[in-house]
């Protein structure tokens, strides 16, 4: 039987080498494009929907402030993601909760055509949402990527009848020309921007504090540090829960499981980072299902605590 089983080899293989000897390379195919598109869930009697609002190509060097290349380098290769190219994803939360239709934060708003991101007002409808039925916009912090989704290419209401829902403290930071010297340099556009953004709503905002419910069911939580009024939202029908996180932490792949690490898009890495810990380390004690902004597709699923840190485990959406 083992002499059978050299020969069977012996036959099988020869060939298979022979073939490779000889093989030519050939030009790798172009991958094609993929939709994500959206993916619904039940929460209570709401229903969330996660809208994929595409992605942004940036360089790893210089994302993390306060750690070396090559340590940021290790840990992203943990999570089989590369060394020199960061994938920026986006992912929009919209929650239906038979009496509103809120959307939470806005993404990248319209691009030139064959942009990777700002797919926001595309998907909606084959997701059977239409922007006029929107009737509130939560905005959990200004940094563009959050707001420009805010208007048409044409400079209009992309929500025309919906109230826009703000952090009281951000609004009066970014609305403030005298602070905008005491911005860091990157984030100074961010005043010019909020401005332009905002336009369109004008008389329909509303500026909320600490604990202020935007309608029913859905609470604002202080989550300071990459915004100056950067917040979360707890969203809730009964017993059923999910947090919000906006940009408590940025790709979890890095940032949570590294969540001392400040980025080059927070406003105050330290207060970030403090912020971060306490909100994550409660979501993993409650095991409260979150969103997140910068999540892997489909956005959705538990903070788990691990190590130095913690580890985002995606919802079993099979």
């Amino acid at each position: 039987m083992a002499q059978r089983r050299l020969m069977m080899t012996t036959a099988l293989g020869a060939p298979l080498l022979a073939r490779a000897a000889v093989a030519q390379p050939t030009p790798a195919a172009a991958a094609p494009a993929t939709a994500p598109g959206f993916y619904r869930f039940k929460l209570g009697q709401f229903t969330v929907t996660t809208i994929y609002d595409g992605f942004r190509i940036m360089p790893v060097q210089g994302l993390v402030q306060n750690a070396p290349l090559e340590e940021v380098q290790a840990v992203l290769a943990e999570s089989f993601l590369g060394p020199t190219d960061y994938r920026n994803i986006y992912a929009v939360t919209i929650v239906d909760t038979g009496r509103d239709l809120v959307v939470f934060d806005t993404g990248n708003g319209p691009q030139a055509p064959g942009a990777t991101l700002g797919r926001l007002l595309a998907t909606m409808p084959a997701a059977g949402l239409d922007p006029a039925r929107v009737s509130t916009v939560v905005i959990s912090h200004f940094h563009g990527d959050h707001i420009n989704g805010l208007i048409t290419a044409e400079g209009g209401a992309a929500f025309p009848n919906a109230e826009v829902v703000v952090p009281a403290r951000e609004w009066a930071w970014w609305t403030e020309a005298g602070n905008e010297t005491r911005s860091p340099p990157r984030q100074r556009p961010n005043f010019a921007n909020t401005a332009r953004r905002f336009a369109p709503y004008r008389g329909k905002i509303c500026q909320l504090n600490d604990g202020a419910e935007a309608v029913p069911g859905i609470r604002m939580h202080a989550a300071e540090g990459h915004s100056p009024g950067h917040t979360i939202w707890h969203i809730a029908d009964g017993a059923a829960e999910l947090v919000y996180l906006a940009d408590i932490t940025h790709r979890p792949e890095l940032i949570a499981r590294r969540p001392d690490y400040e980025t080059l898009f927070d406003f105050d890495g330290a207060a970030g980072a403090a912020t971060r810990r306490r909100v994550l380390d409660r979501m993993a004690a409650d095991r409260v299902r979150v969103t997140g902004f910068h999540f892997p597709f489909p956005a959705t699923g538990f903070i788990l605590r691990e190590a130095q840190g913690f580890r985002f485990v995606p919802a079993d959406w099979g």
